[in-house]
């Protein structure tokens, strides 16, 4: 009696920024992280040679780089031996840079022994169509690769015109303005932040340093740009903040 051989499954799921920016709703909605893990999911519920250990989520992630964190780290499951299938909705949630692609489903992952899956394009390298999928795979993740340029020519087009018709493209606006409440592309004065920069100017032409201005606007109670902001409602982060706050 032949013992079947149990694979185990890492669900590999991405969705990134440009997807939502210029597809259509029901594309977006198509391609949503909870679509892929449920059309993957239901495809798998009747396979039983094959075990979900992991699910991996890269969540605004571009599919022409592949150092993104989810993907790095079914690629560690991958090397030490947790996980020896990969399952995608399709190709192009796996990636969209036509040489990274086809070296890891043509040469790494089938020297690993690693079984790859991609449920809408109706590839399973367990069951190869031989010449077939060699011309297909291909040529698929080159057209991939050509979406994803074409995106990128779209979303910088977009947002150049935007820039020539005055709009502001920015995710936060500068310390002194605010983005207007019925125009999230236009631009006003903060009257209260515009003072404070205007405070900071007139220290700085009467030669006050930049600590002893720094100083001066604490010891005035006036919060951080970014402390500000967090009064505010505000989302905004940075990379360049080393305490937990700023001051």
């Amino acid at each position: 009696m032949v013992t079947q051989k149990i694979y185990h499954a890492a669900i590999y799921v991405r969705l990134s920024k440009e997807d939502g920016d210029v597809a259509a709703v029901g594309k977006a909605e198509s391609n949503s992280i909870s679509n892929q893990k449920n059309l993957i999911r239901d495809f798998l519920k009747d396979k039983e040679d094959i075990e979900i250990v992991s699910e991996r989520v890269d969540d605004g992630y571009s599919g022409s780089d592949f150092e993104r964190p989810a993907f790095q780290m079914m690629l560690e499951d991958i090397k030490r031996g947790a996980v020896d299938c990969v399952v995608v909705k399709d190709l192009s949630r796996f990636g969209r840079e036509y040489i990274d692609s086809g070296m890891y489903i043509e040469r790494l992952f089938p020297a690993l022994g690693v079984r790859f899956i991609a449920v809408n394009d109706g590839y399973d390298s367990l069951d190869r169509n031989g010449s077939s999928d060699d011309i297909i795979i291909p040529f698929k993740n080159l057209i991939n690769d050509a979406y994803c340029r074409d995106i990128s020519v779209k979303i910088r087009s977009h947002l150049e015109v935007k820039r020539r018709n005055g709009e502001f493209i920015g995710s936060f606006a500068a310390y002194g303005y605010r983005k207007k409440a019925d125009d999230r592309h236009k631009l006003e004065i903060d009257a209260y932040a515009a003072g404070v920069v205007q405070d900071i100017f007139r220290m700085k032409l009467h030669g006050m340093s930049q600590d002893a201005i720094a100083n001066q606007l604490n010891e005035s109670g006036i919060l951080p740009p970014a402390e500000y902001k967090a009064s505010k409602g505000s989302s905004y982060q940075t990379g360049f903040k080393v305490k937990e706050k700023s001051g």
